[in-house]
């Protein structure tokens, strides 16, 4: 791979053309690309855009392939938690008593529809993420 200053956008794209990644062999081959060119200490203008291409290439690539978990009910619920960085006791309004908090966040109580609908206003969301997909 042409990793120096001096490599004109039309070097790098006859060394590696992009195209589209079509398999998981595609995508470890431009990462490999991308990794050299982020190795190296300066960048041409040249190189950043070829860079910004391949990062656009694999961006689509991952959109339609990677497939994003299911987090949904307590799961979600604790990682909202930590995103917030709240404490348990900054539940209570919508659980009532701090036991409860602790009862459900530990899995020995459920999440029930009026606690789903509280945590959707508290966290802006759709109550409906505290659901499994249905796909």
């Amino acid at each position: 791979m042409l990793i120096t200053e001096r490599a004109k956008y039309i070097d790098l794209l006859n060394e590696f053309p992009p195209r589209p990644i079509r398999s998981s062999n595609d995508a470890i081959s431009v990462q490999k690309v991308v990794d050299a060119l982020l190795d190296a200490k300066h960048l041409s203008s040249d190189q950043q855009e070829y860079l910004n291409l391949l990062g656009i290439i694999i961006s689509e690539y991952e959109d339609t392939t990677v497939e994003v978990p299911d987090i949904h009910g307590i799961e979600l619920l604790n990682i909202l938690i930590e995103e917030w960085g709240l404490k348990q006791k900054e539940l209570v309004p919508i659980f009532k008593t701090e036991s409860i908090v602790s009862a459900v966040l530990n899995g020995h109580r459920q999440l029930t529809v009026e606690h789903i609908q509280k945590l959707a206003e508290f966290f802006h969301i759709s109550p409906a993420v505290f659901f499994p997909s249905s796909h």
